[in-house]
């Protein structure tokens, strides 16, 4: 008897813990702060950006990826940016011409 017990106890117990996952307004809100400060940290280096964000990142960061015309240059140009999710700071990757990454960003 006891060996049924528990385990419906604990999982009894565990259905009236709140849920920790983050909702999806919550996740739509962190996509649009790693969207607005990444293509802040973008701004001295492409004209009129195109950026895609991983809408949950990773445990640490925001990611996204920035891509676009380089100011005052020809071609096209990609950076891969993070955002540190506790300090909100974005921060771009060296840029990659289209020779070694090309992305094509929908609308």
């Amino acid at each position: 008897m006891i060996r049924f017990l528990l385990p419906l106890s604990l999982a009894l117990l565990a259905s009236t813990l709140p849920a920790s996952a983050s909702s999806g307004d919550a996740w739509a809100e962190f996509a649009a702060k790693v969207k607005k400060q990444c293509l802040a940290a973008a701004v001295g280096s492409l004209e009129k950006p195109a950026i895609a964000v991983d809408p949950f990142g990773t445990e640490s960061y925001g990611v996204a990826v920035l891509s676009g015309k380089p100011k005052g240059a020809k071609g096209s140009v990609s950076y891969l940016c993070v955002m540190d999710k506790q300090s909100g700071k974005a921060e771009l990757g060296s840029e990659l011409g289209a020779d070694v990454l090309t992305v094509k960003i929908g609308k």
